[in-house]
C-alpha cells in the first residue's frame, strides 16, 4: 500500500548535497540514506498522519516498520533535510509474481522482486514534488542491485496516475484487501543489465 523532475543521480545509501563552505559544521541541507531501526518512530509518525487521514489504515504498524528496517534496511530510503526525516520509502524482497497477504509482513531474502510497502511525505513538505523525486532516486538505486528484477506495489485507484508518471504499469486488481479498501497492483521493470549499471554510476 503506497502513498504519497528528476535530479542528478547519486548513490542513495549515503548521499549528501554539496554543503557550502560556511555550513561545514552543520547538518547537510539535504541527505538521502537508507533507514535504520532508530528511524522507526519518525517513519511511523509521518506514515500515520499521511494514511489515517486518507484511508484510516496504515500500511505498516510500528513493530512492522522496525521489522523491515532490521531485516532489509538496504531496501529503504529516507530523505532528510537539516537532519529531519521529510519523506521515505520502505521495501522488502518478494518471490512471487503477484502479491499475497504474506507479502505485507514477510521479507524473502532470495526473492528478485522488491515490494514497496509505503512511500510517504511529511505533511509540511507535500505538494513539492518530493514523492516523485524520492521514487526516482529509489528506482535508480534498485538498478544497481544485480539481484532485483522488478519492483511492485499496491495502491488505491486515485494514486495510479502518480505511479504511472514514475514508470509503473498496472498489473490489475490486487488480491489483497484491507478492511473496506481495494487496491490496484502495479509493477516497474528494473533493468539491472551490466550496460545500464555502468551508465548509472553503480
Amino acid at each position: 500500500m503506497s502513498v504519497v523532475s528528476a535530479v542528478p543521480f547519486l548513490k542513495p545509501l549515503h548521499m549528501r548535497s554539496p554543503v557550502p563552505q560556511g555550513r561545514r559544521h552543520t547538518l547537510p541541507a539535504s541527505e538521502f540514506r537508507s533507514l535504520s531501526p532508530e528511524d522507526a518512530i519518525s517513519v511511523f509518525e509521518i506514515e500515520r498522519e499521511a494514511f489515517i487521514s486518507v484511508s484510516g489504515e496504515c500500511p505498516l504498524h510500528l513493530d512492522e516498520v522496525r521489522h523491515f528496517l532490521t531485516l532489509c534496511p538496504e531496501l529503504s530510503l529516507g530523505w532528510f533535510e537539516e537532519g529531519r526525516l521529510v519523506a521515505f520509502i520502505i521495501g522488502s524482497l518478494w518471490d512471487q509474481e503477484r502479491l499475497t497477504t504474506d507479502a505485507l509482513t514477510l521479507h524473502k531474502p532470495h526473492g528478485t522482486t522488491v515490494h514497496i510497502h509505503v512511500l510517504a511525505v511529511h505533511r509540511t513538505f507535500r505538494q513539492q514534488g518530493k514523492g516523485s523525486i524520492l521514487m526516482w532516486r529509489y528506482l535508480q538505486y534498485l538498478r544497481c542491485l544485480p539481484y532485483v528484477r522488478r519492483a511492485v506495489l499496491m495502491c488505491e485507484d486515485f494514486l495510479v496516475p502518480f505511479y504511472q508518471k514514475s514508470g509503473f504499469k498496472v498489473l490489475g486488481p490486487s488480491n489483497i484487501t484491507v478492511g473496506p479498501l481495494n487496491f490496484t497492483e502495479m509493477f516497474y521493470p528494473v533493468r539491472g543489465h551490466a550496460f545500464m549499471r555502468r551508465n548509472s554510476g553503480c
